[in-house]
């Protein structure tokens, strides 16, 4: 099949273009800019569609494709300054993605594989998220992804499009950054984290067992329709993760067992209650529906994929 991937340079969607090529796909990459985008795969043919808004033209760069995979998003801020968040989230992730959607079925395009984000599920509690869970988006992010969602259902129904939807929670892989990033370069100073007295669980989806399940829901008939949540299959307390990293970075997790109570007002006082929530916290997936029904299995462990990520940033 020839498909369409949107944000090939992104860290999701250059190895998403490698998995897509080894399997026999033929593959077109939307950018916003080639210039200055580095070395992509190889056999990725590459279009410039400029600004991704409700108004890009998406006619040529569609032209012939069978399948659409859309990765351009925008993405979390932290500390975001816009005016207006909420607006500027909708304007990328909701009415751009219409757009596409829209586009793609006008072009003849089957199936249109959306990555959406488990927080339109929500921020995390005890009980493990499913597919079935009534969506509780919270920030304007996570609304901006779940009205997208909703969008693409309504579409689906009037045109017939194949709508695939996949709701990660955070990925870890080669070349990952931001807060992922942080904890491995502090387990590698030696620092000590005050973080060994939280029992919490927490999923996590390792990038090469992420671009494997959009590649069945490429392909596989059944995916039609569906929406999955995905992870590696096992859920980790923050500790465990933190002596994992270690482990596969050869250090000592130097973990002092600080009590969450304090931990709390510590975040309170310092104005960073939502990143010790997300530390402390739970947010458990349950990604047996796409296990059950196309029959995946993820092809590398947590501790695989935690030492592929480590041996990439060392």
């Amino acid at each position: 099949m020839k498909v369409f991937v949107t944000g090939v340079s992104g860290f999701v969607g250059r190895a998403l273009c490698v998995t897509l090529s080894r399997s026999g796909h033929s593959v077109r990459g939307a950018l916003r800019q080639i210039e200055g985008t580095g070395v992509l795969s190889e056999g990725v043919e590459l279009v410039e569609v400029g600004q991704i808004n409700a108004e890009t033209d998406w006619e040529a760069a569609l032209a012939g494709c069978d399948l659409v995979v859309h990765l351009a998003a925008r993405v979390h801020v932290m500390g975001d300054k816009a005016s207006d968040p909420l607006a500027e989230f909708r304007e990328v992730n909701t009415e751009a993605t219409l757009n596409l959607a829209r586009q793609a079925s006008q072009a003849g395009v089957k199936r249109f594989v959306f990555i959406s984000t488990i927080k339109v599920n929500g921020e995390g509690c005890d009980a493990a998220y499913r597919e079935t869970d009534v969506p509780a988006p919270e920030d304007a992010y996570a609304i901006s992804k779940w009205e997208a969602e909703q969008g693409l259902q309504r579409i689906a129904r009037e045109t017939g499009l194949e709508v695939v939807i996949l709701r990660p929670p955070l990925v870890y892989g080669p070349g990952v950054k931001a807060n992922f990033l942080r904890l491995m370069k502090t387990i590698q100073r030696g620092w000590p984290l005050p973080l060994g007295a939280i029992h919490n669980r927490r999923s996590l989806l390792y990038l090469g067992n992420f671009v494997d399940a959009i590649r069945l829901c490429v392909e596989h008939p059944a995916a039609a329709g569906q929406t999955f949540l995905l992870d590696d299959g096992q859920a980790v307390s923050t500790p465990e993760l933190i002596r994992a990293v270690a482990r596969a970075m050869g250090r000592p997790a130097r973990l002092l067992a600080v009590p969450v109570g304090v931990l709390a007002f510590m975040g309170a006082l310092l104005g960073k209650r939502a990143a010790v929530a997300r530390l402390t916290g739970s947010l458990h997936v349950d990604s047996s529906a796409i296990r059950s029904r196309l029959g995946w299995t993820p092809p590398y462990s947590m501790e695989a994929g935690l030492a592929a990520t480590v041996a990439a940033a060392t």
